[in-house]
This record gives structure tokens, C-alpha cells and sequence, in this order.
């Protein structure tokens, strides 16, 4: 599942611009790497499981590192959770989240 077009308008703003400098590579694009990045959090796969189809997995994690740590992946939440908002797609005041975790000890009881 790739970002669509209609997806890509929202987000496209909020992140920061692909430098343009004369030295080192090309940037990767946002699409491409935020896309890869979109594929791990989903799958759970590890950042070495990444398909061949996107960047390499070293640029999409470090990408996600930079925009983890600047707050750039809370921006394209806000951005998408304004808008679905806006369309009444989505009630902040319904919302919740749910996580369990349970260790598992050796020779413990089932």
C-alpha cells in the first residue's frame, strides 16, 4: 500500500526539502523513503527486510531517525489527523490506544 496522490498533498508540505548541494549523492525523495518507512512500521519487518523497491534500507532509517527526533513524523500526523477532522472522518474524543504486553518466563505456568 503506497501513499496516495491525495495522501502525498497532505504530508508533502510538512516535511522538510530535499538538499540541493553540489557535493556527495542525490537525496532519495520524501515519497520513496516515507513510503519505505510507512512498509516497515506496517509489516514490523526489520529495516534489512526492506524490498529492493525502495531505498536503500541504511537512507530510509536514518531518515526516520532525523525526522523522529525533530518532530517531523508528529507533524505528518497532525497534518493527516487535521484533515481526516475536517472531513469528519475522524473524532480525537473517541479515540484510544491499546497495547498489552506479557513477559513469558521460563518454566512458568500456561
Amino acid at each position: 500500500m503506497e501513499l496516495t496522490d491525495n495522501d502525498w498533498d497532505i504530508i508533502e508540505a510538512v516535511l522538510p526539502a530535499i538538499p540541493t548541494g553540489k557535493r556527495g549523492r542525490s537525496w532519495r525523495g520524501n515519497r520513496e523513503v516515507l513510503d519505505a518507512i510507512l512498509w516497515i512500521l506496517r509489516t514490523g519487518a526489520p529495516w534489512r527486510d526492506l524490498p529492493e523497491k525502495y531505498p536503500p534500507y541504511q537512507t530510509c532509517h536514518r531518515r526516520f531517525q532525523k525526522w523522529s527526533s525533530d518532530g517531523t513524523l508528529e507533524k505528518v500526523l497532525r497534518a493527516v489527523a487535521g484533515k481526516l477532522q475536517k472531513r469528519r472522518q475522524l473524532n480525537m474524543t473517541e479515540c484510544c490506544i491499546d497495547g498489552k504486553f506479557v513477559a513469558a518466563k521460563k518454566g512458568g505456568r500456561l
